[in-house]
């Protein structure tokens, strides 16, 4: 059974302040996402604001465990990196099937593939 460690006041308020920042930035991406008209607009809301709301979260996360484990705990890094490399990808993934299903229906408002 593990010893019950008390998280001190300081550590508290930062790890709280992350957490906040966090969850602060993953709702303006939230709202991006459903107020932007178009999809290729919906796209950028989150995008932009995923990886620093993972990022704040991610921090506090380290900065709680390191503290209560009594040790550094750094395993939270890996869950960063992919989702940092894995949201612009997937984003991109998403504009071009969109943008190829728009011109395949015809769709004016997108414009006409670059010339190769």
């Amino acid at each position: 059974m593990q010893a019950v460690v008390d998280l001190p006041i300081w550590a508290a308020i930062i790890v709280s302040l992350f957490l906040l920042l966090g969850a602060g930035l993953t709702l303006v991406g939230a709202i991006g996402f459903l107020r932007l008209p178009s999809f290729y607009e919906r796209l950028h809301a989150p995008a932009l604001v995923t990886s620093w709301g993972v990022g704040a979260i991610m921090l506090a996360s380290i900065l709680y465990f390191s503290i209560t484990q009594q040790r550094l705990v750094l395993h939270e890094i890996l869950i960063g990196l992919f989702v940092t490399v894995t949201t612009p990808v997937t984003f991109m993934l998403l504009a071009r099937a969109a943008l190829h299903r728009d011109r395949v229906e015809g769709n004016p408002d997108v414009p006409a593939k670059a010339p190769d």
